[in-house]
């Protein structure tokens, strides 16, 4: 009996991951207190301040943990005072602010409904008003919506409030959009891998400022797991606290090399190295976007958030006359696997996630047998 072949994923996340990347997690092992790991961890640095866009010169760190994006967000309220605002506009967000919740934080909910954003100059008000905050949380890209903080917007307002500290959720934005996070004076950021990174699941990637992790050093109860200075001072030493998913690292550190390398771009782009590399991959990231948003319209679809706000990875697409189940199903019998909507948006939005290592000739190829499946659903529909 033959295995049927696995679709290719075209889900918010986990994405597709490449056969070499994959090959990376095979390695055999080492000791994760050996000179082999501190040679393995030291790959990944040059390229994780390419991730997420510091100057040269920074005093910013980066690090590696092995948890879920769901730890560092944990992680990062850990180092901060009592007074938090979260910016709360979809599952993620929400998930932001439910576990200031949990630790006992003075918490203040600032929300918009799915699919949009709350005003900036209603972030500036609260921020005024009701402050003063510790910290401020916000998602730059929800995964659940679709909608991306445009983060220049963002960081005008925040800088007017230099004593809040900044934490931003960058799970599904990392490596598909620029992050610049010295120039927008973020304190704490993080992404899980396996989703415009794409990579397998297990490890999540951080930049913190300097204030941050000093000011993270006075307070208590930081917790051990997730202690934020624990994270990055452990991989600045290269001695992580326990035990890591050293197979995740090899796979990360020969992404990274990859995507500083130019590999992972159309053949037309190869040559391109370091920054370059980087910002073509974002430019292919947008192009992408465009393509499955006008793929949408051609078929009477429209995108749920607005056009200021649509994520580059990640297209939440309004279900109109389609079943979605019915299409997600006919999509599978095809070879692709798309994604539903997420919570109260099941059955009523489906998601693409066209990030990571997917080309354009690829979901050019995928639309294509979408606008069949629409077609037959339609006329079945019609019957």
């Amino acid at each position: 009996m033959t295995t049927p072949k696995k679709p290719i994923l075209w889900i918010p996340g986990p994405t597709e991951v490449r056969p070499a990347i994959l090959a990376e997690c095979a390695r055999p092992m080492i000791g994760h207190r050996s000179k082999a790991m501190t040679v393995l961890q030291e790959r990944l640095d040059p390229h994780l301040k390419f991730a997420f866009g510091l100057k040269d010169g920074s005093e910013s760190s980066v690090a590696v943990h092995t948890c879920a994006g769901t730890g560092l967000m944990e992680s990062s309220l850990l180092g901060v005072g009592n007074r938090v605002l979260c910016i709360v506009n979809g599952s993620f967000s929400k998930r932001f602010h439910e576990i200031a919740v949990a630790l006992g934080k003075d918490a203040v909910k600032l929300s918009a409904p799915m699919g949009s954003q709350v005003p900036f100059a209603d972030i500036e008000k609260a921020l005024r008003e009701q402050g003063p905050f510790d910290a401020i949380t916000i998602v730059s890209n929800e995964t659940s919506t679709g909608v991306r903080t445009p983060l220049k917007e963002f960081a005008a307002v925040t800088k007017k409030f230099p004593a809040t500290m900044v934490l931003v959720d960058f799970v599904s934005y990392i490596a598909g959009a620029p992050i610049d996070f010295d120039e927008h004076g973020f304190d704490f950021g993080f992404a899980g891998i396996q989703k415009a990174l794409a990579l397998p699941p297990g490890l999540t990637v951080a930049a913190a400022s300097k204030r941050y992790l000093e000011a993270a050093k006075t307070r208590k109860s930081r917790g051990f797991y997730l202690d934020p200075v624990k994270v990055f001072q452990g991989h600045a030493e290269r001695a992580t606290m326990a035990t890591p998913a050293i197979s995740l690292y090899y796979a990360l550190a020969q992404q990274l090399e990859d995507i500083s390398a130019g590999v992972t771009l159309p053949e037309n782009q190869r040559g391109k190295t370091g920054r370059a590399a980087w910002q073509a991959r974002f430019d292919e990231h947008t192009r992408m976007q465009q393509v499955t948003e006008a793929w949408a319209s051609s078929n009477d679809l429209e995108m749920l958030p607005a056009p200021a706000l649509r994520s580059t990875t990640i297209s939440c697409i309004q279900a109109g006359d389609l079943d979605v189940p019915a299409l997600i199903a006919a999509m599978k019998a095809k070879g692709h696997e798309l994604g539903n909507g997420y919570g109260d948006l099941k059955d009523k939005t489906f998601r693409i996630g066209h990030m990571g290592d997917h080309t354009e000739a690829g979901l050019q190829a995928m639309l294509q047998l979408a606008d069949d499946a629409i077609v037959a659903l339609r006329a079945a529909k019609a019957v």
